[in-house]
């Protein structure tokens, strides 16, 4: 007999069902600054602003709905600000820390 197998999820409900907690949602963004990578950093701002409501973080942060979408939208270079003001209305911020090793070149 062949056991009945369960449907798999798609992949983004479970990471939604995730970043739903504020705190998972911080985790994610941090192991994505991790990367070094601004397009995958995008990315992962779209996935929490999907998540807790486009237009619920627009306001927000201060911008209107469509103005966050064409910030966060795949190859766009938002301004510091936009982001700055985005991830204080997801209620966090950037932190600096150094770098144990570094490939480029030292802040004296």
């Amino acid at each position: 007999m062949k056991s009945k197998q369960r449907a798999s999820r798609p992949y983004e409900d479970g990471l939604d069902d995730r970043l739903k907690n504020p705190l998972y949602a911080i985790e994610y963004l941090n192991s994505i600054l991790e990367e070094n990578d601004a397009d995958l950093l995008l990315l992962g701002l779209r996935d929490v602003a999907r998540v807790h409501g486009f237009a619920k973080l627009a306001e927000q942060a201060g911008l209107n709905r469509e103005s966050l979408y064409k910030a966060l939208a795949r190859g766009k270079n938002p301004r510091i600000g936009t982001v700055l003001d985005l991830l204080s209305a997801m209620g966090c911020r950037i932190r600096l820390e150094r770098r144990k090793t570094s490939s480029r070149r030292k802040i004296a």
